[in-house]
């Protein structure tokens, strides 16, 4: 297995100030007002899924443990606060002595969602909890939205693999957490290479159309290419016209011994069309084996329409890595409970907004997911935390949604597992998450035993 970078943060630095002054702010006025030392509960769910969207994929819990950690305020953090003003000194004191306490509890990453679903929970004294929010939100929002994007294109795919390409797209270290998190939702590689040190992510790779021009012609270039990487790799065809490409590019692999090349990349013009023209020519040529990969803007619809075409993997980057038009998850975190008096035992308090298009439902809840003898899902049910579901459909279960956070720093064994879980979970909603057409959540959740607390 890979070595493993010490902090999620990718460098090893403080994630202290990846936050908002409001946060630190809360801090100070709660420090004065006795809020700060009681125990809180706060809660990470999405009111609504993207336009259209059947399911969400939670992303991101892998790496969350250690932004946490790595969530401390050392001489460089202080000195900045402290030039910059606005804070009092018994709030810098108690950011000097930062560490997180209490307990992170959330879905297992891989696992889908849906609206209102509590993702995330965090239960520790106001002032601990309370200076988390920007720090799991930009996690859990990005990595989503990103899951969920790989899942649908994963699903539109079919059996077909695809490569994650997206990172000159985004800013860099955003690209590192989108290969992670296109991996869990169904990605076969990324060529991404620090997503391959940090969190085991496999990576691909051969060739861009410079190193194509770099050469006197094709047939040098992929000579050249093929000598380096072997006869299985891919060489791009449409630097110039694709039908020349790929006689030059047979021409090479048979100068070398081989039939063919490994595979053609074709990244431009109409997939279906030039896919379909390239393998009636590499079949003519006698290259029966050599595959074909496409890319160039794909999303779940493009793959979805290049279904008949013979392509036999997919690279995507742009429309993957901002979400295929939704960026963000939409989650939000929310105050859900807090004592009235400190102490560990202190009893809480539902609290809940109840401000126009985003009211909340207040208490710490425990979530199941409803799954009949064949382990098909049936429902999501949220009950107050500690009380037990309703009862499971005859022969079947309810499925406890909410463990512990990975303390792993999303190494390579718990990526996996996320991995392998958003698979079996995806193949539990059946023929319904094979849907790519817009529609309502492909589940509802039941908060019937809410009820009240509002």
């Amino acid at each position: 297995m890979p070595a493993q970078v010490p902090s999620a943060a990718g460098d090893g630095a403080s994630t202290a100030l990846r936050t908002d002054r409001y946060e630190l702010t809360m801090l100070d006025a709660a420090l004065r007002s006795g809020v700060a030392g009681r125990r809180a509960v706060f809660e990470v769910f999405a009111r609504g899924l993207p336009h259209g969207r059947r399911y969400g994929v939670l992303a991101g819990t892998g790496r969350l443990a250690g932004l946490i950690e790595a969530f401390r305020f050392g001489p460089g953090e202080l000195a900045y606060l402290e030039a910059a003003g606005g804070l009092s000194d018994a709030a810098l004191e108690v950011l000097a002595g930062y560490r997180f306490t209490g307990e992170v509890l959330a879905y297992g990453e891989g696992e889908v969602y849906f609206p209102d679903s509590p993702v995330l929970t965090v239960e520790a004294p106001f002032g601990e909890a309370v200076l988390l929010e920007t720090l799991v939100l930009s996690a859990l929002n990005f990595d989503s939205a990103v899951a969920a994007a790989a899942s649908r294109m994963v699903t539109a795919a079919g059996s077909r693999p695809i490569i994650e390409m997206g990172s000159r797209r985004i800013h860099e270290e955003a690209a590192v957490a989108a290969a992670r998190a296109a991996y869990i939702g169904g990605f076969q590689a990324s060529s991404n290479l620090e997503a391959g040190r940090r969190y085991g992510v496999p990576t691909a790779g051969t060739v861009a159309h410079a190193f194509v021009l770099a050469h006197g012609c094709e047939r040098d270039a992929f000579v050249a290419q093929l000598e380096t990487l072997g006869l299985g790799t891919t060489v791009l065809v449409d630097t110039y016209d694709v039908a020349a490409g790929i006689e030059a590019a047979v021409g090479a692999a048979r100068s070398l011994g081989a039939r063919g090349p490994g595979a053609i990349r074709l990244d431009s013009g109409d997939l279906a069309r030039t896919a379909c023209q390239a393998r009636a020519q590499l079949d003519r040529l006698g290259a029966r084996a050599t595959r074909i990969v496409a890319s160039s803007d794909l999303d779940e619809l493009r793959l979805a329409a290049l279904a008949s075409a013979p392509v036999d993997v997919y690279g995507v980057g742009t429309r993957l890595v901002t979400g295929s038009g939704a960026p963000t998850a939409g989650f939000v975190y929310k105050l859900v409970a807090i004592a009235d008096e400190p102490g560990a035992d202190a009893p809480l308090r539902p609290v809940a907004k109840q401000s126009v298009d985003k009211g909340s439902v207040g208490g710490k809840k425990g979530a199941f997911r409803l799954e009949d003898a064949a382990g098909a899902a049936l429902g999501e049910v949220v009950v107050p935390f500690g009380d037990p579901p309703a009862a499971p459909p005859p022969g079947g279960t309810a499925r406890a949604l909410q463990v512990p956070l990975p303390t792993g720093g999303g190494s390579g064994g718990e990526l996996e597992a996320a991995r392998a879980r958003h698979a079996r979970v995806r193949a539990s909603l059946g023929e319904r998450g094979l849907d790519l057409e817009p529609g309502r959540p492909l589940l509802q959740v039941d908060r019937s035993a809410l009820a009240g607390r509002r």
